[in-house]
């Protein structure tokens, strides 16, 4: 079957479970599914600061910060989804259009395909690592298997949470421990999910404007005798080059609260997981060692994608003025030429993502991120 879109078949089939989807009935049962989780979650999560506030159960209170961001980081991600719905409609639409106008062009198809295939791996990758780490995340507490009907002690969860009712037997106990995993797997799926989709987007894009360079690099006016035709070829690389223009601003509508989010939350979970790995080595807890490091290397994957995908838009976008000053311009007549100064001058106010429009996602963003987390990260040491 031909491809006819950039995004991965396993992102397609978990829009709906997401609750991304209009004209279906399953999608607020799913929406419901997700709100009233988060709550509980939430619910539990209060229960235990409430409960145990004191300076005696300080990293234990860390713990369940962390835990709480990361479950209101899914939760927004969701609301974003839900509240942008039509425009990333739009979005998949204009990729479907583009897979079509690419089908005329064995040069334009090689570059879809090959973003395609890799869209997929990363796609796959994100995924995997995502289950993988809440997997080993988790065997820690099932390794452990606490006896619940032992009311001395305090049952050990997943996370660090208290729940609203009584668990005095080992079945209930190893119920509410699977329940809890498959949840938190879930969860963790509609983390890499969203991560995932802003990669793949920001690949397509980048194809598209690789395709653009090569038009105007093959845009020989030499060659053309009729200046109609001339004319009629520059219009159409300022309609392409609009339309990538576009579709970055509606990445940019569905994303940028999201990063903002992100950027936030993770830089006080950086700092918090940092704490608790601190305290895993001096009292020599390799388990919670190792659940920490992983939680780390996640918080860290997700602040380095967003980075990442704004770095490359906006190197993308900076080529496409380059491409056109190297084009044959100067075989036009000067007032034909001219109509590509639009995309040159365009081109020099390069495409890129925010954080809620305050600040413009980058490499140098990631590392302002690092450096800030590590900071507050002395101040918390000092704090203990």
């Amino acid at each position: 079957m031909t491809r006819k879109s950039t995004i991965s078949p396993v992102i397609m089939f978990m829009l709906p479970w997401f609750g991304v989807w209009p004209g279906r009935s399953i999608i607020l049962i799913n929406r419901l599914f997700w709100i009233v989780t988060l709550a509980f979650t939430g619910f539990c999560h209060y229960l235990y600061v409430s409960t145990h506030l004191s300076s005696e159960n300080f990293f234990n209170l860390v713990d369940c910060l962390c835990s709480f961001l990361a479950q209101v980081k899914v939760l927004i991600k969701l609301v974003m989804f839900w509240i942008n719905q039509q425009k990333l409609m739009e979005i998949l639409a204009v990729i479907v259009n583009d897979w079509k106008d690419c089908a005329n062009s064995d040069v334009s198809l090689r570059v879809m395909i090959r973003k395609a295939k890799l869209s997929d791996r990363i796609t796959n990758t994100i995924l995997i690592l995502h289950v993988a780490t809440i997997i080993a995340y988790s065997m820690g507490v099932v390794l452990e298997d606490a006896d619940a009907t032992d009311q001395t002690i305090e049952l050990p969860y997943v996370n660090t949470l208290q729940l609203p009712f009584n668990v005095s037997t080992q079945r209930t106990y190893r119920l509410v421990l699977l329940t809890e995993i498959v949840h938190l797997i879930f969860l963790n799926t509609v983390a890499g999910f969203a991560n995932a989709m802003l990669l793949t987007l920001i690949l397509h894009v980048g194809g598209q404007m690789e395709i653009l360079e090569s038009r105007i690099s093959q845009f020989i006016f030499k060659e053309i005798e009729n200046k109609k035709e001339s004319i009629t070829g520059t219009i159409k690389i300022i309609q392409k080059h609009q339309k990538i223009i576009q579709f970055s601003e509606n990445i940019e509508i569905i994303y940028t609260h999201i990063a903002l989010c992100v950027f936030a939350s993770n830089m006080a979970m950086i700092c918090s997981i940092g704490f608790l790995i601190v305290i895993a080595i001096d009292t020599s807890n390799v388990m919670e060692l190792v659940r920490c490091l992983l939680f780390l290397v996640i918080t860290n994957l997700e602040a380095y994608i967003f980075c990442y995908a704004g770095e490359y838009l906006s190197n993308k976008s900076k080529a496409i003025g380059f491409a056109m000053y190297n084009c044959p311009w100067y075989n036009l007549k000067p007032k034909h030429s001219r109509i590509l100064l639009f995309v040159i001058l365009r081109s020099q106010k390069q495409l890129i993502l925010t954080a809620g429009k305050m600040m413009e996602l980058s490499l140098v963003s990631f590392a302002s991120i690092m450096n800030a987390s590590g900071s507050y990260l002395s101040v918390l040491l000092a704090m203990q």
